[in-house]
């Protein structure tokens, strides 16, 4: 099995630096759970060179001062990493043998992915996994912050569902990444629109990917959230099985507790919908590797 979504610092830890310890430990963790190898994911909106691109990007949506104020408070706690030390810790790791690559995750921003495609090009990525993880500054599944929670209540459950679907799509479609990670995460809090209009939302997500040449990504994460669900959901996961679409395994960990948790328990949701092998990747290229 491979883990290929990976956080170094839980949210809210930015005050230190990679190290190749801290990657061999991570390394270490992932064999005692069945994983042979590892992509270190950390996201791209915690390292100042993304602030400089695209720091205050709340400033142009929609949405109401309070949902913009967190955000910018969010970006602010955040955007402190730098990344050139990012990459070269973790290129230093593979040099030494460790079974990890290089990656980020790359979350969505509406008409601005050129510019994030302008940021990477010069890094020597082996995998970029794409997420929305907001929309607009209304931070979704942050199940730590009040108002974000709040927010669920004041909007129709189908609409927030087709809005995360649309943004999916103009990343798919934007060519920046290799993976949709945890692709139908807009269900993180148990908010499903009705049954038909559920399974087109699904039928767009996984047309989306397929369409791209992107693989997905299937995570334990959702076994951990309100949700209480693997991503993709299994109905998900037979409709992007049968458009041919690659998959990766993943656990979403943040911080060493929680690497490669469940990942091994993936594998009978992936054998039920067909999969026999899962994607790897080396300098942004897919290789087959068995399950």
């Amino acid at each position: 099995m491979i883990d290929y979504h990976l956080h170094l610092w839980p949210h809210g830890q930015t005050s230190r630096q990679a190290t190749v310890e801290e990657l061999a430990a991570f390394c270490e963790k992932a064999a005692l759970q069945g994983v042979d190898e590892i992509a270190v994911t950390e996201h791209l909106f915690r390292f100042t060179q993304a602030d400089r691109v695209l720091g205050g990007f709340w400033s142009s949506c929609d949405d109401a001062p309070a949902l913009k104020e967190s955000m910018a408070d969010y970006w602010a706690e955040h955007a402190r990493a730098d990344l050139d030390q990012y990459v070269e810790t973790v290129l230093q790791a593979r040099a030494s043998g460790l079974p990890i690559v290089l990656g980020l995750e790359v979350d969505y921003y509406r008409d601005r992915m050129s510019e994030v495609g302008e940021l990477l090009s010069g890094y020597p990525f082996d995998v970029l996994l794409g997420s929305v993880h907001w929309l607009g500054s209304w931070m979704f599944d942050n199940l730590d912050h009040e108002g974000s929670m709040a927010e669920w209540a004041l909007r129709a459950v189908e609409a927030v569902w087709d809005d995360y679907v649309t943004s999916l799509e103009e990343l798919c479609d934007s060519g920046a990444c290799d993976v949709a990670a945890h692709p139908d995460l807009v269900k993180v809090c148990g908010h499903f629109p009705p049954g038909e209009a559920l399974e087109e939302l699904n039928d767009r997500i996984a047309e989306a990917i397929s369409n791209s040449g992107m693989a997905a990504e299937v995570s334990s994460a959702g076994w951990f959230k309100p949700v209480a669900e693997q991503y993709p959901s299994v109905s998900l996961l037979s409709k992007l099985s049968a458009r041919g679409v690659p998959v990766t395994t993943a656990s979403d960990g943040h911080g060493l507790d929680r690497v490669s948790v469940r990942v091994s328990d993936l594998k009978p949701l992936l054998a039920a919908a067909g999969y026999k092998e899962l994607t790897a990747f080396r300098a942004r290229k897919p290789t087959k590797v068995p399950m």
